[in-house]
């Protein structure tokens, strides 16, 4: 049921006008006697390689920015852990570092789901937290932890710094935009100019036959335009496949220093 769920989800009310307008089409060149065997490769080349290359495009971007949101969460976690159990464990610095890495998850989720004008304060309320994060690996110095440590520690902020760097640029940055602006514009045309093929088909299997492949291609074509736009921003929560930002409770799991957890 999920599948099929999706499978209707991609078919909206674009999809309905563009057949509709098809259809029109292809009943005025019925009428009048308008008929040419047009070559089906021009949509293939007009359409679906440019919305095809575009759904690759921000396939591997949501992928990327899968990478770099796991690489985010493990350097919290990393950090988490290097405060509580690195030179003793102080319960103060595991519950800062526990404190920050919330903050920072929610502060990242924010910065990216927020809109390209709105993004500026969420992302400096990241920098901040990553600054916080810095102060604190200083107070840890100060408790004595060794030089080689701390340029670990510090490793993972810097790690941390680059993956939201990277992670920033897909969520501001999409795939070409004179590509899907091509590839729309066709999208629109193309019923009308194909008009005279769809009548073709129906002159030799019928009427029938004629307007429902005149529905299939926008069907089709528009089904592809509709997955693509989905997946050009993988942080706006409108597709099945956008990168989910689920509660961080690992953390929380995990026994503090010097108790086993039963082990």
């Amino acid at each position: 049921m999920g599948l099929l769920r999706q499978f209707f989800r991609i078919f909206d009310l674009q999809v309905a006008l563009i057949a509709a307008l098809a259809v029109a089409a292809t009943w005025g060149c019925i009428a009048y006697g308008i008929r040419s065997d047009l070559p089906s490769s021009l949509i293939a080349v007009a359409i679906v390689f440019p919305i095809v290359f575009s759904i690759g495009a921000a396939y591997q971007r949501r992928e990327e920015a899968l990478k770099s949101l796991a690489a985010l969460r493990a350097g919290i976690a990393s950090l988490y852990f290097a405060h509580r159990d690195w030179d003793g464990g102080k319960d103060e610095d595991a519950d800062r570092a526990l404190d920050l890495g919330r903050r920072l998850y929610t502060a990242l989720r924010a910065a990216l789901m927020a809109r390209p004008g709105e993004r500026d304060t969420s992302t400096l309320e990241v920098y901040s937290i990553l600054s916080a994060y810095s102060r604190s690996n200083e107070r840890l110095r100060a408790r004595g932890l060794g030089a080689t440590e701390l340029s670990r520690i510090n490793n993972f902020l810097w790690s941390m710094t680059t993956e939201f760097e990277k992670i920033r640029m897909i969520a501001d940055y999409r795939t070409p935009g004179s590509l899907r602006a091509f590839s729309k514009i066709y999208l629109n045309v193309f019923p009308i100019l194909y008009a005279p093929f769809y009548a073709d088909i129906a002159e030799k299997g019928g009427v029938v036959f004629g307007y429902g492949v005149a529905i299939a291609y926008a069907c089709v074509l528009v089904g592809l335009d509709n997955i693509q736009d989905r997946l050009e921003n993988p942080f706006d929560g409108v597709g099945d496949d956008d990168v989910r930002f689920d509660p961080y409770h690992e953390l929380d799991a995990v026994p503090p220093f010097g108790d086993t957890g039963g082990i």
